[in-house]
């Protein structure tokens, strides 16, 4: 493969995912080096079983990560899946301390008068993760407005919108929200989005908050005009979740258990089974890291020449492949409808509790419009 070549596969591959965690780990696969990446600084905390990373990049990491310079939090909430409303419940007050912030980094000012808005399309179920979050946000701004005396201490002004997509209204997403923002006149504003990974393991159980914005449409190759503070001249906070992947990451990936699968085989070959284990029962093996790979020799006799192929080449390989025949699809796990439905409620809880300061979250609460 020509080095040109390579790094045009790697540009049209880049777009298939929108974490800059991820980003950093396609760096440091690329570049065959420690954690380290020039201009970008990771720090990696943990609250209630809730992992969080953040990741700092400056003008010198944008060139290494193609992303834009900014903070990028990235929390894994893994009890959506697991169905788990306890560490629901923690992953929302994560995000909503972390949401404050990136508030408090922007000189967000505790009162001033926000906008939330919910992007995606309502009929097409892994893109409606904004508008269902906007059902479930606490908004305050006709409150204010009609009977400010009455409104508690330790609220501020907040209005959503949905604005649909550009299939739906005809309209670029962000001619809508700036037509808004100069009539309602926000200080800032907070944009909800379904994102595209590059992993399949991060489906559905990984939020990422970022002030650096967000492009709608860009993790499915539909790039819209950018929202940000560039073109909106005002903060945003982006909150995003992934919640497709494309058939190139599901076949990589495949590959990849499939020769850690067969490595752990080789290894336990001369572990004896349980005599309660019927040996036509093959043993199950979970939780699969990059030691239990076999050797390139191994890798050779069981892949031939793809199995010995860099993550990188066998990605671009795959590109190339299926996307010269239109069989690169999106895909979503077939569970999407009762994740979106829990993602929806963790985001709006979060959101309320850090954007309201006498909201506090609640493992039985439901917000209502």
């Amino acid at each position: 493969m020509e080095k040109g070549q390579e790094n045009k596969d790697e540009k049209q591959y880049g777009v298939r995912t929108d974490l800059a965690v991820e980003a950093k780990d396609m760096y440091v696969e690329k570049e065959k080096q420690t954690d380290k990446v020039p201009g970008v600084r990771v720090k990696e905390d943990t609250y209630r079983d809730v992992k969080i990373s953040h990741i700092e990049i400056s003008k010198q990491g944008e060139k290494s990560l193609n992303k834009k310079p900014g903070s990028y939090i990235t929390i894994f909430a893994e009890g959506v899946k697991k169905q788990d409303t306890k560490m629901q419940t923690n992953a929302s007050k994560v995000l909503a301390v972390q949401i404050q912030k990136i508030m408090k980094k922007n000189n967000i000012e505790q009162g001033s008068k926000g906008l939330i808005v919910g992007l995606g399309n309502w009929q097409v179920t892994p893109d409606a993760l904004g508008p269902m979050t906007v059902e479930k946000v606490m908004v305050t701004n006709h409150l204010f407005e009609l009977n400010y005396e009455t409104v508690s201490s330790g609220y501020r002004p907040v209005a959503a919108i949905s604005p649909g997509v550009m299939g739906v209204t005809g309209m670029e997403t962000s001619d809508i929200i700036l037509s808004i923002i100069d009539k309602f006149k926000p200080e800032f504003v907070v944009v909800i989005d379904a994102l595209a990974s590059r992993s399949i393991e991060r489906i559905n159980e990984t939020i990422q908050i970022t002030d650096t914005g967000i492009h709608p449409g860009s993790g499915v190759g539909n790039k819209r005009k950018e929202l940000s503070k560039e073109t909106l001249g005002i903060p945003v906070i982006a909150i995003g979740v992934p919640t497709v992947v494309d058939a190139v990451t599901i076949a990589s990936d495949t590959l990849d258990y499939l020769l850690k699968h067969m490595g752990r085989e080789l290894k336990e070959k001369d572990t004896p089974r349980s005599t309660l284990l019927p040996t036509n029962i093959p043993i199950r093996h979970e939780n699969l890291t990059n030691d239990d790979l076999p050797d390139e020799e191994k890798r050779s006799t069981f892949l031939g020449l793809v199995g010995n192929l860099s993550d990188v080449e066998k990605r671009s390989l795959l590109e190339e492949v299926l996307s010269s025949s239109g069989r690169n699809l999106i895909v979503t796990p077939k569970e999407i409808d009762g994740f979106m439905i829990d993602m929806a409620h963790l985001i709006a809880q979060g959101i309320n509790a850090a954007l309201h300061e006498k909201v506090t979250v609640d493992q039985d609460a439901h917000y209502t419009r």
